[in-house]
Formats: structure tokens, C-alpha cells, sequence
């Protein structure tokens, strides 16, 4: 029984809690056509991301591309996706353009603002596809 014990133990300190994203700032409050600019600080999936001034997450917004509909993580082509747009975006600065959500008036959707993203001067929608990533996701 100690042995048992001792090797629940161990695999408790060596499991590891699935991540959240860690973006954590209010989406609310921004109206269409707000500019919202930062450094692309973590990647979620193939169509949102986080972009933030300084190392804290909790100034971190959350942006749902609103230009790109990328496949679920879980999908076929999701976690390749992904990686696209990491190795687009990662440690470079994003110039963010608020939209309406093509459901009605609100300008997020769940904890992610809607926006249509430059890096480099070049619309990451743009880029996505350009990567050769095929569009997959639900609308919003």
C-alpha cells in the first residue's frame, strides 16, 4: 500500500492541468472601428490570439480574427493551422481593427474581441490563406 501511495503521489506533482488561454483583459467596451495594437503574446488556435503592451497577461486581450475562420483544434488540419500562425505572428506586433460580429451589433464573441488583424502591414486572414490554410471553423 505505501508503494501505491507513493506512486499516486508522484504522478499528482508529474500531471500536468490542461492550459486556459492566458489572456485575461475585458473585451467589452470597444466599439467598431477601435484600433487596439500590441505585441502577439500567445496563440490559441488558428483564429485568435493575444496581444498585449507589457509581459501581464491580465492587459492581455484576446482577438478573434474576424477576416479568418480556422479549423478547430480538434479538426482535421486544426493543430497545423495553428503553428501557421504562430510562426506568422509570435513576438511581433499586431494593429487591430475592431468589427461588428456578423451576428449583430456586439464586437466580441464569448471572451475574444472581434478584429480584423495586421502583422507587417498585411491582414493575417491574408496571410492564413496565403499559408495555405483551408478556412474550417463555425462562424460566429
Amino acid at each position: 500500500m505505501p508503494r501505491v501511495l507513493a506512486l499516486a503521489a508522484l504522478l499528482a506533482l508529474c500531471a500536468t492541468q490542461a492550459r486556459a488561454d492566458p489572456c485575461t483583459a475585458p473585451v467589452t467596451g470597444y466599439r467598431a472601428g477601435a484600433v487596439v495594437t500590441g505585441t502577439v503574446r500567445y496563440v490559441g488556435d488558428a483564429d485568435s490570439l493575444c496581444i498585449g503592451q507589457g509581459p501581464d497577461p491580465k492587459t492581455w486581450i484576446e482577438i478573434r480574427l474576424a477576416d479568418f475562420y480556422g479549423p478547430e483544434l480538434n479538426a482535421a488540419g486544426g493543430r497545423a493551422a495553428k503553428q501557421t500562425l504562430v510562426d506568422l505572428t509570435k513576438g511581433k506586433e499586431a494593429v487591430c481593427t475592431v468589427r461588428q460580429s456578423d451576428r449583430g451589433p456586439k464586437t466580441y464573441s464569448y471572451d475574444r474581441l472581434i478584429a480584423q488583424c495586421r502583422v507587417d502591414g498585411a491582414s493575417l486572414g491574408d496571410l492564413m490563406r496565403g499559408g495555405g490554410v483551408s478556412e474550417g471553423g463555425r462562424g460566429r
